[in-house]
């Protein structure tokens, strides 16, 4: 066992007196806190790649892990479930970016996105698969139907949380 020093990977690395410190960002060190909160009605008869658009963030938006998907009971027979991704010109979309085969059929409830731990303090579209960098664009995020058509309908809300610098 040994004593350690470490920091941080976020912003700490780039003010731990190393010459020449970088400059931290904003949006993960003291950044403004937005909220994007969306409801959207899911109708009895809504098919499998159904998109329901919840609002849009900027790319360079920090996602905070205590953003929320909820929904009512969707389905009496099947087993529809709702990925929640982002959308926009500039990228290749990617329906699952935030949240992966989110069972919608058992009960009504809530979910915390299904990010990573590792990857607090990453932007938006650093969650887009396959994107090297920052596009500058607003992006759309979308919930996307998967797996099974609706027999009930019900609501689908989003509460977002995202810091910019």
């Amino acid at each position: 066992m040994a004593v350690v020093t470490r920091y941080g990977s976020r912003f700490m690395t780039a003010i731990d007196n190393t010459d020449p410190a970088e400059k931290a960002d904003g949006a993960v060190l003291g950044g403004r806190v937005r909220c994007l909160t969306e409801t959207v009605e899911a109708v009895s008869g809504d098919s499998i790649n159904s998109k329901y658009y919840l609002g849009k963030i900027p790319s360079n938006a920090v996602i905070l892990h205590i953003s929320r998907l909820h929904f009512d009971d969707l389905q009496t027979t099947g087993s529809p479930t709702l990925d929640l991704g982002l959308e926009g010109s500039k990228i290749t979309n990617d329906d699952d970016a935030l949240a992966a085969n989110v069972d919608v059929a058992s009960a009504a409830g809530s979910v915390t996105l299904g990010l990573d731990i590792a990857n607090i303090g990453q932007k938006a579209w650093e969650y887009v698969n396959g994107q090297p960098s920052d596009p500058g664009e607003v992006f759309d995020v979308v919930a996307t139907l998967k797996d099974a058509d609706l027999d009930a309908g019900g609501t689908i809300s989003l509460e977002l949380y995202y810091a910019m610098p």
